[in-house]
C-alpha cells in the first residue's frame, strides 16, 4: 500500500512546479536567500496540493479507471489502495499544502485555496465540460508562476502574466490535441469533453496560444533590453523561439500528452531550454553584477 499512496502521488509530475521559479527569475531576484527560501515554500505546497488532487481524483474516477486498459493498473483502481485510505491521503495533504504556504505569506495561502477549490470543481464536475476544462487546467500551470511571484513578493508585470497564461494555454491545449490524435474516433472509455472539440479547432486553439507566447515574451525582452541597455535579454528571445518549436513540434506530431515527460526525456529541448536559461542568466544577473 505505501508503494500505491507514493505511485498516486506522482511525484514525477512536481517537474511542473518548477514554474514557481518563473517570476523571480525574469525579475532577477532568484538568487536571493530570502527569495529561495519562499519559493521553496510555494513548490513544496503546490507540489502537496497537486498530489491531494490525483488521490480525489483517482478516487472519484474509481470504476471508470477500471474499465480503462491503461489506468486499470493505478493502485486506487487495481485495489492497491483502498477508498477510504485515497481520500484521507488527499485531505491531509490539502491540509498540508495550505499549513506549508501560510509560512511564506497569507497571499501564497490565497492562491493554493484558489488552486485547490478549482481543482476539486474540476475533479467533480468541470473536466467534464469543454472550453473549461482547458481553462482549468491552464490555470494550475498560471497560478504556479503567480504563487512564485506573490510567495518572494516579487511585481508581477503584465508580460509575465501573458507568457504565462498562453504558455499553459499551450500545454493543455496541446494534451487535448494528443488525446485525439491517439483515438480520432474517440472510441472506448475517453474523457467526456474530448467528445466537445475536434482536431482542427484544438489546432487553433494551440497555433494562437504558440504565436501569443512567443509575441508576448519578444515584447517583454525587448522592452527590457531598451530600458537597461542589455542586449542579452533581446538575444535570449532566440533560444526561447527554438524551444516554443521544438515543443510544438511534439504538438503537432501529437506525443505531448505528457509534457512533463517531453521535458524530462527530449534532450535537445533540454539543450535549448539551459541555453536561454544562460543567456536571460547573463542578462539578468551577470552584466548587472559586473556593471
Amino acid at each position: 500500500m505505501t508503494r500505491g499512496i507514493i505511485k498516486t502521488a506522482r511525484i514525477r509530475q512536481w517537474v511542473k512546479n518548477v514554474l514557481v521559479f518563473a517570476a523571480p527569475l525574469a525579475a532577477g531576484q532568484v538568487f536571493q536567500a530570502d527569495v529561495i527560501l519562499a519559493t521553496l515554500v510555494a513548490f513544496g505546497a503546490f507540489s502537496l496540493s497537486a498530489s491531494a488532487i490525483y488521490f480525489l481524483n483517482d478516487a472519484l474516477d474509481v470504476e471508470a479507471d477500471r474499465d480503462h486498459p491503461r489506468k486499470r493498473h493505478r493502485p486506487i483502481a487495481a485495489g492497491v489502495v483502498p477508498i477510504p485510505i485515497a481520500l484521507t491521503v488527499s485531505v491531509l495533504l490539502l491540509a498540508g499544502g495550505v499549513a506549508l504556504a501560510s509560512v511564506a505569506n497569507v497571499q501564497l495561502v490565497a492562491v493554493i485555496l484558489v488552486y485547490d477549490v478549482v481543482q476539486i470543481l474540476y475533479c467533480l464536475w468541470l473536466k467534464h465540460q469543454p472550453i473549461l476544462d482547458i481553462a482549468v487546467v491552464s490555470s494550475g500551470f498560471l497560478l504556479r508562476g503567480i504563487a512564485g511571484g506573490v510567495a518572494a513578493e516579487v511585481a508581477l508585470s503584465q508580460w509575465f502574466l501573458l507568457v504565462a497564461v498562453f504558455g499553459s494555454l499551450l500545454m493543455v491545449a496541446g494534451k487535448r490535441f494528443a488525446e485525439i490524435k491517439a483515438n480520432p474516433d474517440l472510441e472506448g472509455e475517453v474523457r467526456r469533453s474530448l467528445r466537445g472539440y475536434t482536431d482542427s479547432y484544438l489546432g487553433f486553439v494551440w497555433h494562437s496560444a504558440a504565436t501569443i507566447l512567443v509575441l508576448g515574451y519578444s515584447l517583454w525582452a525587448f522592452e527590457l533590453q531598451t530600458s537597461v541597455r542589455n542586449p542579452w535579454i533581446a538575444i535570449s528571445v532566440a533560444p526561447f523561439i527554438l524551444a516554443v518549436l521544438r515543443y510544438v513540434q511534439h504538438i503537432d506530431r501529437g506525443d505531448a500528452e505528457a509534457p512533463e515527460d517531453i521535458a524530462l526525456s527530449d534532450r535537445l529541448l533540454q539543450v535549448l531550454a539551459l541555453l536561454w536559461l544562460a543567456v536571460l542568466g547573463v542578462g539578468l544577473y551577470l552584466v548587472p553584477a559586473l556593471g
